[in-house]
């Protein structure tokens, strides 16, 4: 009975992960973004750059398909040596990073801009205005006035330099975890994690999306030393611990960043039902440690936060979550200009709460059923189609200066990433081939049922779930849970390489049986 019940829910957690993830790769291929030439649903077409690439890509498979010395050399370089190959990879992205933040540092707006403005000016009237009703950034305040204080730095250019250490540092704890589960599969992260740093502009947005990566990555790495690796029980409660104590502080940088734990606890439970009494006993001394770690964390955090002195804070004026939830619910599942200031002029909290209750019943009576369940559809596709994570989407990844330079190395990178640069349809087209080749790294793997994957596979429908509820509409949400995309990318891409090889010698070289059905 116990085995039924482990099956039947390993089972459900697998379908319920497919029915968000098929959509999610078929909204990544049919993006907008892949249109070439004039687009007209963007008005940002590719030009003749990426059309270069494609004519190197093409001419390059071509020299490998016709000449097996140049094919041979590659695997060589590529496979042979992938390690030292790969290495090598992910520093140039290290020093590409560098280089293009001393090009692009510019100041951003929105709440980046607000929390950048407070480490300089706590007694503006605005400043307090914001934090007072957006209190949920003050743990990202916080964090960036302690680092101000201990640099003596506070520009734009030296919290972007940061951010590339958060990133880089998520990077190397996805590097611990997958050496934990699997070290012969480093290369292909290494590889993944260059050509994600590499295309990834959002590291000049020192904001929580960026910021709570390594805390993310972090306590995966921990959850994955405790139940994979052969370190002492004694070690390994001391990385739970550490565990704990992180996804505490996760909460006050991000609070969605805690819903991989959530799915990592939820796959624990499950697996009870196919374990035996010690394991059950071992499992209840973890928990308890981690319990601990992640209270005290808690604990710590919120009093540091309730009695911080640094600005002032009318707690008071604070969004109530339901107000989130009622964004959800407007035009694209996105911000909501209209809903954030009555949030503003609205100054009783049970006012607040009354007019999101009373919008979220309007809404969804005016959908119905059928029209939510579109809605919800069309919100997944906002949130996860693409594949440059939001860049130049919305005012908080744009930077304030909007014309690229004409001339110089800047310029021409400027134009790659600035709003209205020349070549922002050649950033957006291949980085939209990328995500669809990670994309489909994750989709064809459907035979993979190993613990670890259904924990990243409950991961990702957390993190969908959640957006679909919440605020969301674009794809920026989802750079909280890049951790999980690479890390399991990392771990299926054999699995659904050899599936894809499968399918297309099924599909070129039909057995009797199919080419009966075919006739």
């Amino acid at each position: 009975m116990r085995e039924t019940l482990f099956k039947f829910n390993n089972r459900a957690i697998k379908i319920i992960f497919y029915i968000f993830f098929t959509a999610t790769f078929i909204f990544a291929l049919t993006s907008s973004n892949l249109i070439l030439g004039d687009n007209p649903i963007t008005r940002i077409g590719t030009t003749a750059f990426t059309t270069v690439v494609l004519l190197l890509i093409g001419a390059l498979f071509t020299i490998c398909y016709v000449n097996h010395s140049v094919r041979d050399f590659l695997l060589w370089l590529f496979v042979d040596r992938s390690w030292i190959t790969a290495t090598v990879c992910f520093i140039l992205a290290i020093l590409w990073q560098i280089v293009f933040v001393s090009r692009i540092h510019y100041g951003v707006h929105d709440d980046v801009g607000a929390v950048h403005a407070a480490l300089t000016n706590t007694k503006d009237v605005n400043i307090i205005g914001y934090f007072s009703v957006n209190p949920n950034n003050l743990g990202l305040l916080l964090l960036q006035h302690q680092i101000a204080l201990i640099f003596h730095h506070t520009s734009w250019m030296f919290f972007d330099f940061m951010t590339i250490i958060m990133v880089d540092l998520a990077a190397l704890f996805n590097l611990g975890s997958v050496f934990v589960i699997d070290k012969s599969k480093i290369p292909i992260l290494l590889y993944l994690q260059a050509m994600w740093m590499a295309l990834f502009p959002a590291i000049v947005v020192p904001y929580t999306d960026t910021w709570v990566l390594p805390f993310v990555a972090f306590y995966i790495l921990c959850y994955v030393i405790v139940a994979r690796s052969n370190m002492g029980k004694a070690l390994k409660l001391v990385f739970a611990v550490l565990g704990g104590f992180t996804v505490g502080a996760t909460y006050f940088i991000k609070p969605s960043g805690i819903v991989p734990m959530i799915a990592i606890i939820i796959i624990e439970l499950i697996s009870l039902f196919n374990k035996n009494k010690k394991h059950w006993i071992w499992l209840l001394l973890v928990t308890s440690v981690l319990a601990l770690g992640a209270g005290s964390s808690y604990y710590k955090f919120n009093h540091a936060i309730d009695n911080q002195t640094y600005i002032h804070v009318n707690t008071f004026r604070a969004k109530p979550m339901i107000h989130f939830i009622n964004m959800g619910l407007s035009k694209t599942g996105g911000y909501n200009a209209k809903d954030s200031y009555k949030m503003v002029i609205l100054i009783n909290k049970k006012d607040r709460i009354n007019y999101s209750v009373k919008s979220i019943k309007k809404r969804l009576h005016k959908m119905g059923f059928g029209g939510y369940i579109k809605f919800l559809i069309v919100k997944q596709k906002n949130n996860t189609s693409d594949g440059t994570f939001g860049w130049l989407r919305e005012g908080i990844s744009a930077p304030s200066k909007y014309t690229p330079d004409k001339h110089g190395f800047k310029g021409k990178l400027e134009n790659f990433v600035l709003l209205y640069g020349n070549n922002v349809g050649d950033f957006r087209f291949l980085t939209q081939i990328f995500w669809c080749i990670w994309l489909g790294l994750i989709f064809f793997a459907w035979k993979d049922d190993r613990k670890i994957i259904q924990i990243l596979r409950l991961s990702l429908v957390g993190g969908f779930i959640f957006l679909l509820i919440f605020e969301g509409g674009r794809s920026r949400y989802l750079i909280q849970f890049i951790p999980v995309f690479l890390i399991l990318a990392t771990l299926e891409w054999k699995t659904s390489v050899q599936q894809v090889r499968r399918l297309l010698k099924w599909n070129l070289n039909p057995g009797p049986k199919h080419r009966k059905n075919v006739l």
